[in-house]
């Protein structure tokens, strides 16, 4: 909680906390003070500067955060189906009418698909319900500072953080987002921003943060300019062993890569260029088969077909009414037992299977619900 563009009462304050704390203080006063002249080779003035590093904090969440991510923790399939939820694909219905004349708009104007759009906003941040609580400048800073993974590309995004700041896009405590700095509805990173935050709305701005028709254009312009073409879908189910589609339709000429994530005997899928256009958001096989299958869900397509082989399935909402409850009687923070598997519920599922020595995935399925039923 120390104030760093306060010198003096920042170390006044270190004086009495525990050695590693103060060294942690030194280390950030010294990669502040090593950060400032290029900040400002870049355009960023003293005053705006000094505002966005007023109240910096070191951000431990982060730092934890950066050494897990659930695109490689989680098999392929239970990452689909945590990320393809009924609940996810109903709410995305519903913003599909509440935003349809925007995304019909900018369909048009990229040739992006507005049902990818959509699912890619559905994915990031739940339709703008998870935009991360982390101030970008205190994540930024702390990657680039103090943890040894890829700290030169965080140092790179803090300075472009910086930049947008001064260009007056959004005030410092209002750049909110998750514990790499990706922001606003549909997370871009800094660098990213400044390269493709487009106006959707008309009103001369780029405001990712609080504009909802910005983050939808600024994600059909990101997927434009990396290449999406226009008329094609992502990919099409087939039968394994085939390359007959699922659903009886024709396989165009431009899905031609099979992808066999769990084996010829698992779902199997032809994709086309735009597969590896999504990666560029997320560069990750289960991200971009999440969007893909979350925006065919939305526009009305069924389940995919073909069993995940060893999967264990997922639960119902009565089960996981029923997980969240146990996991509340014995001590572990889910919030009001709702049957809705968000953020608080899944780390206290991982939580608990970090206490069986079972491999915490933070996934809700029958097994880990017969193992709560028994569990001492």
């Amino acid at each position: 909680m120390r104030r760093f563009g306060l010198i003096g009462l920042a170390f006044a304050a270190a004086v009495v906390a525990s050695p590693p704390a103060f060294a942690q203080e030194a280390r950030f006063q010294a990669f502040v003070a090593r950060l400032k002249p290029d900040a400002m080779k870049a355009g960023v003035s003293e005053a705006t500067f000094e505002r966005a590093f007023r109240g910096l904090k070191y951000d431990a969440e982060a730092i934890e955060k950066s050494k897990v991510q659930p695109e490689f923790r989680q098999t392929m399939a239970q990452y689909v189906d945590t990320r393809v939820s009924d609940t996810r694909i109903a709410k995305g219905r519903e913003n599909l009418q509440k935003y349809g004349a925007v995304l019909t708009r900018l369909e048009r104007a990229t040739g992006v698909d507005r049902f990818v759009i959509l699912s890619v906003w559905g994915l990031e941040t739940n339709y703008g319900d998870q935009m991360g609580g982390h101030n970008v400048v205190d994540a930024l800073a702390t990657l680039a500072c103090c943890q040894s993974r890829r700290p030169d590309f965080f140092r790179r995004e803090l300075i472009a953080a910086l930049v947008i700041l001064q260009q007056g896009h959004v005030a410092p405590e209002n750049m909110i987002g998750s514990w790499a700095g990706a922001m606003g509805h549909t997370q871009f990173m800094p660098t990213s921003f400044k390269s493709y935050a487009a106006d959707g709305d008309g009103d001369g701005r780029r405001d990712i943060w609080t504009s909802v028709p910005d983050a939808l254009a600024s994600t059909a312009n990101y997927l434009k300019k990396h290449g999406w073409r226009n008329g094609v879908s992502w990919g099409y189910e087939v039968s394994p062993g085939t390359a007959r589609r699922v659903d009886g339709g024709a396989l165009p000429a431009a899905a031609a890569k099979r992808f066999a994530p769990a084996g010829a005997n698992g779902p199997t899928f032809m994709l086309s260029g735009n597969f590896r256009v999504i990666k560029r958001y997320n560069n990750a096989d289960t991200y971009a088969l999440a969007v893909g299958h979350l925006a065919d869900r939305i526009r009305g397509a069924g389940p995919i077909a073909t069993d995940w082989p060893n999967h264990d399935k997922p639960l119902d909402e009565q089960g996981r009414m029923e997980l969240q409850s146990l996991l509340a009687r014995r001590g572990f923070d889910v919030g009001a037992p709702d049957g809705k598997i968000g953020p608080a519920t899944r780390n206290a599922i991982i939580s608990f299977q970090q206490t069986q020595g079972v491999t915490a995935d933070g996934y809700a399925s029958v097994s880990l619900l017969r193992r709560m039923k028994t569990a001492r």
